[in-house]
């Protein structure tokens, strides 16, 4: 039994597409990966704007992560939720839209709020009613302005508020490693959509939490 519990104590995957994809090429990626691992949640992170080229995705991501109970968000795209048959949104303005987006789609919508490095900003969007903070990147990334998510964020988080935190950005083993016990999820995509086999990557990537 102790096992157990320490093996539900470990962070959970929460995974992220990459932000341009042929849906009839990527479906089966993702089922493999879905199949192979335990995956809490699928975020839909397209970067375009086309609203059909966003439904195409959202069809075949969504029948792939439901088929095996798992919920799907989409990046930004509040109104897209509910017509595309989502279970919620992630959204990357701290709390700025999340009463907006609650209103929008009800108490039982995920919704989920990136804060970049500041617990200020997830503190606000959690009094506003979001479901999950992120906070990122945690590794060293050219994206943003170079600020990074330390292990002292999430420390403290994890001893100071109940919501749930997710850790992303440039994630590599050490980092996942010294993030463990002190996040509750790891969104993981970059790291492992550009590999041949992107199971094993996740796997690799991984291997501190088994």
């Amino acid at each position: 039994m102790a096992d157990d519990a320490a093996q539900d104590d470990r962070p959970q995957i929460y995974l992220i597409t990459p932000q341009s994809f042929a849906p009839d090429d990527f479906a089966p990626q993702l089922a493999d990966v879905l199949d192979g691992t335990q995956i809490a949640c699928l975020r839909m992170a397209l970067a375009g704007e086309d609203e059909d080229t966003l439904a195409r995705a959202a069809d075949a991501c969504r029948d792939v992560a439901h088929a095996r109970d798992v919920p799907i968000v989409i990046d930004r795209h509040i109104q897209l939720v509910e017509r595309l048959g989502l279970d919620g949104v992630h959204l990357g303005d701290g709390a700025r839209s999340i009463r907006a987006a609650r209103k929008a789609l009800g108490a039982d919508a995920i919704l989920g709020s990136f804060c970049g490095a500041s617990s200020h900003d997830g503190m606000n969007a959690g009094e506003a009613g979001a479901d999950y903070i992120s906070f990122g990147p945690v590794g060293d990334s050219n994206l943003g302005d170079g600020t990074r998510a330390e292990v002292d964020l999430f420390a403290w988080w994890s001893q100071m508020i109940e919501l749930p935190v997710v850790a992303e950005g440039a994630l590599d083993t050490g980092l996942v490693e010294a993030l463990a016990p002190v996040t509750d999820f790891f969104a993981i995509g970059p790291e492992i959509w550009s590999e041949d086999d992107p199971l094993a990557a996740l796997r690799r990537l991984t291997a501190p939490l088994r």
